[in-house]
């Protein structure tokens, strides 16, 4: 189990009582990115985008400390919240911008 302190409460719990399926899940997460032929830098900006779209303040929170630490730039990573306007709606995209910014501002970025 490779747990970590970065994570979420709920995710760190899920971990320390059931490692089995915590370790399956990462195993999927690194099965499907390796799965085709994106690179980490727009892995990172669709999943991003997939968790503003779902309406997970959480994950993308997540998405984007993880983008930041991959190099990818905040200007990239504002630039998604505006991309999704047109698709899930500009509130939405708002809202993934207040996300994104909760996050850049704890990094000072």
């Amino acid at each position: 189990m490779s747990t970590n302190s970065k994570l979420p409460t709920a995710a760190q719990q899920i971990a320390q009582y059931h490692p089995d399926v915590w370790d399956a899940y990462e195993q999927l997460g690194k099965a499907v990115a390796e799965a085709g032929p994106l690179d980490a830098r727009t892995i990172h900006l669709v999943k991003i985008a997939a968790a503003i779209a779902q309406r997970s303040e959480g994950a993308t929170h997540s998405h984007v400390r993880r983008a930041l630490e991959a190099g990818v730039s905040a200007a990239e990573i504002r630039h998604v919240s505006m991309l999704l306007a047109p698709t899930s709606g500009f509130p939405q995209a708002v809202a993934g911008r207040t996300w994104i910014e909760d996050i850049l501002a704890e990094q000072d970025t």
